[in-house]
């Protein structure tokens, strides 16, 4: 009855609209991955399309649990051994942020996993996010960043946060960087 598709660009979306009305995309969104924020959120916005983004907490590196020796310890076999995220010298850019990030949950009483989720979820465009736990511990807490609302400083912080992290990036010319 309706048309959900996964990680489609704005001109997959147009081709689509012209068979039929898309009503939900799945792209990866969350703040370490944010590219969605140029054209596609405003694009689904502007067509009453739903966002279900996936991977909000960046595949571990959101939660404030994940570590180097965590990222050195993973198996061939997991799909983050080779993401340019969780290898030197993102990683270590990475987790610098996912420290500054928790410092600005920390003041909220929030823990870093319910501040990554409450971002994505700010948009009015994501009508919900896909949240991996492993654990009943986990989805308490899923369920809790589900109803935490950012204020406008929060926001800001959070910003800064992410420009350091961009500029720091940035400075990488030449190294393999993630896309999600």
């Amino acid at each position: 009855r309706h048309i959900g598709v996964s990680n489609h660009g704005v001109s997959h979306l147009d081709r689509l609209r012209q068979i039929a009305p898309v009503a939900s995309l799945q792209p990866p969104y969350s703040m370490f991955a944010r590219d969605v924020e140029a054209e596609i959120l405003p694009y689904c916005a502007r067509h009453s399309v739903g966002v279900v983004c996936y991977s909000p907490m960046a595949k571990g590196l959101l939660t404030g649990a994940f570590t180097a020796q965590r990222a050195a310890s993973l198996s061939q076999r997991d799909h983050r051994s080779r993401d340019p995220r969780f290898r030197s010298p993102q990683l270590e850019i990475y987790l610098a942020a996912v420290e500054q990030l928790g410092k600005i949950a920390g003041q909220l009483g929030w823990t870093t996993a319910e501040l990554a989720i409450a971002w994505v979820l700010r948009r009015p465009e994501v009508t919900a996010a896909i949240v991996g736990s492993r654990g009943p511990d986990q989805i308490a807490q899923t369920v809790q960043a589900g109803l935490r609302v950012l204020d406008e400083a929060t926001e800001e912080a959070v910003d800064a946060v992410l420009d350091s992290l961009d500029e720091a990036l940035q400075s990488l010319d030449g190294i393999e960087r993630a896309r999600v």
